[in-house]
């Protein structure tokens, strides 16, 4: 069951898996679920933070900075990080 869980949450846009994750911290932080329901919400909560993290370092990856002539013309796009 846990493969299909992680299965779930690959298909996750980052802002749906963020606000699962925001519900999931509230909820422990509450100290309202029993331990077992506990355990289960947090390993979700790791395949939801690994998830987040992946899509951000795609996202990094893709973002390019517009560069520009001399009289201020956008002219293409380079790496963001390229000096």
């Amino acid at each position: 069951m846990a493969e299909t869980a992680q299965d779930d949450v690959k298909s996750l846009s980052f802002e749906a898996a963020l606000e699962q994750l925001e519900q999931i911290v509230q909820k422990l932080e509450s100290g309202r679920a029993p331990l077992a329901e506990s355990i289960a919400i947090y390993e979700r909560g790791e395949a939801l933070k690994a998830h987040c993290e992946m899509l951000l370092k795609t996202a990094e990856a893709r973002i390019e900075k517009i560069t520009l002539s001399r009289d201020g013309k956008a002219t293409g796009t380079e790496p963001l990080d390229a000096n």
